[in-house]
């Protein structure tokens, strides 16, 4: 209903079916599929339709509750465990409205508000408060909302998410229109410094401003994941332009706002923070690599062409040069994530395909076989692509 009323295209349509028992919906044909409460599969559309139900928090953390449903929960009490305005209105079969919780109104002022006290019992929430602030850019969290958020995180509440919700919350608001609003809300609820303290502390981090203008490592991070959004990258670029500069976050105090070294830094951050939140293998593979080389990315014109070559094969180029890609993608969004950077070109990334080109040209099988040492294989392949790419920039 929010969707249809905001205009939106509808992905998908859920049914609440009020005043039956699971038996009756077998009895017509639906399949069962829900594990915590009866969710069933309409027989030719396959639509999903839940019975009307109620909840009771028995527990710390999102899985906390138990679920009752029979045929006289009403569509309202139904409709009052959602967690934001906008969610919980309804439309019965003959095409009126319900919105006992007024959320047509809270889209018209466009307003993130939760439904009742009862918000609070669901950590998930706050991820899912942000996420829609990353989705519906001129939405604002009310701020009463806000308060809510930030009692859950004082009250530990937040503690208790799993890594996994953490990551599908996560990733789903980096895809959406403008990522940083996710980051924002998040920050200003204080859940940031628990899901996220790597990202967290680089706010208040200076940078030289000749460089960045915008000074603040935070800002900019955030400057760098909306291009990101504004470029149509894929998640993975976007995780990677997200964590590329953790390691600032780690500079010593006496040498602020040079970052040297900070690529590294980033690297070992990474490593931990993939497996505290299950980070899948793709976006912690390209994270790693945008962490490490962002650097040199820029400079491949200062770059001796054997380093350039390097970089190549520790990328992985040969194999996979989608994931290339990719890593310049992210190092664009890096370079325009910046306070007046915003419109500017970004000639390497046609340079360094030019060197990929080069380097692919090179025939490895060949020079195999023409090897007799077969130890001193790896180092003639990478001295034939030194001389290709050199031939290319000369």
């Amino acid at each position: 209903m929010r969707d249809e009323l905001l205009g939106l295209p509808v992905q998908d349509r859920d049914w609440v079916v009020v005043g039956a028992a699971p038996e009756e919906m077998a009895a017509r044909g639906f399949k069962p599929v829900g594990k915590d409460f009866p969710v069933f599969l309409h027989p030719e559309t396959r639509e999903e339709y839940a019975l009307a139900r109620t909840e009771r928090k028995t527990a710390p953390g999102y899985k906390g509750f138990v679920f009752h449903t029979d045929a006289a929960v009403t569509i309202e009490e139904d409709l009052a465990r959602r967690d934001l305005t906008i969610n919980a209105i309804a439309k019965a079969e003959e095409g009126s409205f319900i919105d006992p919780y007024h959320g047509r109104d809270d889209l018209a002022a466009k307003v993130l508000r939760h439904v009742s006290p009862a918000f609070v019992e669901d950590p998930v929430r706050v991820l899912r408060v942000a996420r829609f602030a990353a989705r519906f850019t001129d939405f604002t969290v009310a701020a009463e909302t806000m308060a809510l958020m930030r009692t859950m995180v004082d009250d530990g509440e937040v503690d208790h998410l799993v890594p996994e919700r953490v990551w599908q919350e996560l990733s789903r608001g980096l895809m959406e229109a403008k990522p940083s609003r996710m980051f924002e809300v998040l920050r200003g609820s204080g859940a940031l410094k628990k899901i996220l303290r790597e990202l967290d502390r680089l706010w208040g981090v200076p940078q030289r401003a000749d460089y960045h203008p915008e000074v603040d490592t935070g800002v900019h991070v955030m400057m760098v994941i909306d291009m990101a959004a504004k470029l149509n990258l894929s998640l993975p670029a976007r995780f990677a332009a997200l964590t590329h500069d953790l390691g600032k976050g780690t500079t010593p105090a006496d040498v602020l706002p040079r970052h040297i070294g900070h690529e590294m830094r980033s690297v070992s951050l990474l490593g931990p923070l993939c497996e505290r939140l299950r980070v899948p293998v793709e976006c912690r593979e390209l994270a790693l690599l945008v962490a490490r080389f962002h650097g040199d990315i820029y400079k491949i014109d200062q770059l001796r062409r054997t380093t350039a070559v390097t970089i190549l094969e520790r990328c992985d180029v040969f194999r996979r040069p989608e994931r290339f890609e990719e890593l310049l993608g992210a190092c664009e969004a890096d370079y325009r994530g910046r306070l007046g950077f915003e419109a500017r070109d970004f000639p390497q990334s046609q340079a360094w395909r030019h060197a990929v080109a080069a380097a692919r040209s090179v025939d490895a099988g060949a020079i195999a076989r023409a090897c007799q040492d077969p130890a001193q294989i790896p180092l003639r392949v990478h001295e034939a692509r030194v001389s290709a790419v050199t031939k290319v920039f000369n």
